[in-house]
């Protein structure tokens, strides 16, 4: 399934939608002549009654799809907004996580490259997160040095701690696109990551959820990454120094992940640090993220 969050026009009520060809439908507006009882929602009340109602879901939206008579939203008619606008904590990042970023930085900070042993973890405010197509906005006055990060998002299902690798897989409940939006300058001045990866529209994520039996392996997809059309990041995520289910392993130990946590995976090279001379964004300019089997999304970015 393809899970989406969006509204439409003159109602902001944020509903749960499935996508397919090209349109997304109500879930709850598909379900109201079916005696189903209480349907969801939102895709993190979903998410929250766990597996048995995921494949109900998934049972009630194959069969019912294909013969419903109902309205069916085009994409370029709805408003999407991140598949969880609000999530219930920060969202957990992965940084290093590819060797070709890590080379890139160290030679950009005139460093000797050094691998991580372990995954090294941080967080974005839940507050940063922005929708697919939502318009990313920042002052000039607190930064100057706005740069992207492709990365794959996992949407965890299962809670748990201390999940071993071999079981990490299973506690998935899907996979997004996010873009780590950063303040590299906010980063460097306050000496750690949180502040500079945490302004206001700097985490969108979209445009669905793709559930992790349609997704399939996610160590096999490629992530893409443009500015303006001129392609910046062409990754896979193959080139992970640690894999989702290690950094599962890794997150959770000692650490209870719980229904609706996001984790962003890591970023391959080509950030704009990084470059010779260093890019950063401009007011105006168009930024395109995307994920092999999930999608693209497109952000504008406007300074006041």
């Amino acid at each position: 399934m393809r899970y989406a969050t969006f509204s439409i026009g003159g109602d902001p009520t944020p509903r749960l939608g499935v996508a397919s060809d090209r349109h997304v439908v109500d879930v709850q507006a598909l379900a109201a002549p079916l005696d189903e009882g209480a349907v969801p929602g939102t895709l993190l009340e979903l998410i929250s009654q766990g597996p048995e109602a995921w494949t109900r879901m998934a049972e009630l939206l194959r069969a019912e799809l294909p013969r419903y008579g109902g309205e069916r939203h085009a994409f370029t008619d709805v408003q999407w907004q991140a598949p969880i606008p609000r999530p219930a904590k920060n969202v957990f990042c992965v940084g290093r996580n590819y060797k070709g970023h890590i080379e890139e930085s160290a030679r950009a900070r005139g460093e000797a490259v050094k691998l991580p042993d372990v995954p090294v973890i941080f967080t974005k405010a839940s507050t940063s997160v922005s929708g697919p197509f939502d318009v990313i906005s920042y002052e000039r006055s607190v930064t100057r040095e706005v740069d992207w990060e492709a990365e794959l998002g996992v949407i965890i299902g299962v809670g748990g701690r201390n999940i071993p690798r071999t079981e990490a897989l299973r506690h998935v409940f899907g996979y997004t696109v996010i873009n780590d939006v950063s303040a590299r300058d906010l980063q460097k001045n306050h000496l750690q990551f949180f502040k500079g990866k945490s302004l206001d529209t700097f985490c969108p994520m979209g445009p669905v959820v793709v559930t992790a039996d349609e997704f399939g392996d996610p160590q096999r997809k490629d992530v893409t990454l443009r500015v303006n059309g001129v392609e910046k990041q062409h990754g896979n995520t193959r080139d992970m120094i640690f894999t989702v289910a290690v950094i599962i392993e890794w997150l959770s130990k000692g650490l209870t992940i719980e229904p609706g946590d996001v984790i962003a995976t890591g970023t391959p090279d080509g950030v704009g640090f990084s470059r010779t001379p260093p890019e950063f964004l401009l007011d105006g300019d168009v930024m395109e993220t995307e994920i092999e089997s999930i999608g693209m999304m497109r952000n504008v970015f406007s300074v006041r």
